[in-house]
C-alpha cells in the first residue's frame, strides 16, 4: 500500500528534499516540476512512499523546514498495479494495514473537535432516535441511535490531545462534547415536554418496565468494562484507518442512548430516570476517554516494535 505526497517546495529547499526523496529506500515515482508552483513561490514535488515509512518521511519533510514555508498534502491511491510499488512494501517494516500515520490522527482530531452544524443535527437526531426507542421499547432504534451519534471521533479528539500534549485540542474537544450534549438533551426535553402536555407521552412510559432499553439507564461496572474495550477499538481503527470497525464501536457504548432517556425523563419529569442516565453517559465517556487515551500511548511507545516482530513472526509461519 502506498501513500501519496505533493509538495509545494520553496525553491531554496527543493534540492534538498528532492534528494531526501530520492535517496530514501521506501519512496519512488518521485518527480519535480521546477517553477510550477506559485503560492509558495518554488517547486511542484510529488513522490509515493511505502505507508510503513510515511510517517517518518514525513517527519523528516517537516525538518527540512518544509512544513512551516511550503505544502505537504497526503492522499491514498486507489491502486498501485507496478512491480517497484510491491518491493517497497517488502522492505518497509511491518504490514501497510498497520501503519499510523501520525499528522493524519491529529488532523482528524483536529477536524472532530470543530463545534460544526452538522455535528449539532446528527447528534440531535440521534438523541430524538433514543428518545423514541424509550417510549417504545426498541431495541432497533437504540442500536439506529448509535449508528447515527457523531460523538466518537471528539471523544478520540480529547485522547489525541492528552497524549501529543496538545491541551487546547482536548479541551476545545471536551467542551464540544459538553455542550454538544447539553444542547441536544434540552432541545429533545421541550420536545417531550411538549409531548407530554398533548398527551401523546406520559411519564409512566419513561418509568415503566422496559425489558429491551432498561439497560441504558442502569450502569453497572460492565458499563465500564464496555466502554473500555469499545474506546481501545475506536482509537486503534481511527489510527489505522479501518473504518470498518468503527460500526461495531458505534453500538458497543451508550452515550447517546443515555442521552435521549435523560431528555426524556427531563421533558416529562420522571426524577428516578435522571440521575442513573447521567451517569450512564458519564461512565461511557470517561472510559472510551481513558481507553482511547492509553491505547494511543502505547501506540506511540510500541507500534514499531509490535510491527516488527509481527512481521518476523508471521513471516516464518
Amino acid at each position: 500500500m502506498l501513500v501519496h505526497l505533493r509538495l509545494n517546495v520553496p525553491s531554496d529547499l527543493s534540492d534538498e528534499v528532492t534528494a531526501l526523496l530520492v535517496d530514501h529506500d521506501c519512496a519512488t515515482n518521485v518527480t519535480r516540476q521546477r517553477s510550477v508552483s506559485l503560492v509558495p513561490a518554488g517547486d511542484l514535488v510529488e513522490c509515493d512512499v511505502a505507508r510503513e515509512m510515511a510517517g517518518e518521511v514525513i517527519g523528516r519533510l517537516k525538518e527540512t523546514g518544509l512544513g512551516e514555508t511550503g505544502g505537504i498534502l497526503v492522499s491514498t491511491p486507489t491502486a498501485w498495479p507496478f512491480a517497484s510499488a510491491r518491493r517497497l512494501e517488502e522492505a518497509a517494516p511491518g504490514d501497510p494495514e498497520d501503519a499510523v500515520i501520525w499528522d493524519s490522527v491529529i488532523d482528524q482530531a483536529y477536524a472532530a473537535s470543530r463545534p460544526t452544524v452538522s455535528f449539532y443535527i446528527f447528534l440531535a437526531l440521534a438523541t430524538l432516535l433514543a428518545a423514541i426507542a424509550v417510549i417504545t421499547d426498541s431495541a432497533v432504534l437504540v442500536i439506529g441511535a448509535m449508528v447515527v451519534g457523531p460523538e466518537f471521533g471528539t471523544v478520540a479528539a480529547v485522547a489525541t490531545g492528552v497524549v501529543f500534549g496538545r491541551w487546547r485540542l482536548s479541551l476545545r474537544a471536551l467542551r464540544l462534547l459538553v455542550v454538544g450534549f447539553a444542547a441536544c438533551i434540552l432541545v429533545v426535553a421541550l420536545l417531550a415536554l411538549v409531548a407530554d402536555l398533548t398527551g401523546l407521552v406520559t411519564s409512566e412510559m419513561v418509568s415503566r418496565p422496559r425489558p429491551q432499553t432498561g439497560f441504558i439507564w442502569h450502569p453497572d461496572r460492565w458499563s465500564f468494562i464496555v466502554a473500555l474495550i469499545a474506546g481501545a477499538a475506536g482509537v486503534l481503527a481511527l489510527s489505522t484507518s479501518k473504518a470498518n470497525a468503527m460500526v461495531g464501536v458505534f453500538i458497543s457504548v451508550t452515550t447517546v442512548p443515555a442521552a435521549g432517556n435523560l431528555a426524556l425523563a427531563l421533558g416529562t419529569w420522571t426524577p428516578s430516570e435522571i440521575s442513573g442516565s447521567l451517569a450512564q453517559l458519564g461512565v461511557n465517556l470517561a472510559g472510551m476517554i481513558v481507553a482511547g487515551t492509553v491505547v494511543l500511548v502505547l501506540q506511540r511507545l510500541l507500534w514499531s516494535r509490535v510491527m516488527a516482530a509481527s512481521e518476523r513472526l508471521l513471516t516464518q509461519r
